[in-house]
């Protein structure tokens, strides 16, 4: 349902959460599959790395996590690795 406010459109509560529902269940799926993607490098018969690129890879996902979380802390939300809401 749309509402004309001030000739603004505005969504109401339950589309938001809608919206929401279907944007966060398809991109944390996305981010799930492209961290296991980014796993498959731990495959040392066809890779060589060392400890040293492991951590790095591993601080910018913690970085990046940590950020997202600042980000959502304002709404409440929260993500589990099976997610659905």
């Amino acid at each position: 349902m749309l509402d004309q406010t001030d000739g603004k459109t505005t969504k109401s509560k339950s589309e938001k959460r809608g919206k929401f529902v279907e944007l966060a269940e398809k991109r944390t799926r996305n981010a799930i599959k492209a961290i296991r993607v980014i796993g498959k490098l731990g495959n040392k018969n066809a890779y060589h790395f060392d400890d040293g690129d492991v951590q790095k890879i591993v601080r910018a996902l913690n970085k990046e996590i940590d950020t997202m979380k600042a980000r959502l802390s304002h709404t409440g939300s929260k993500e589990a690795v099976d997610f659905s809401l």
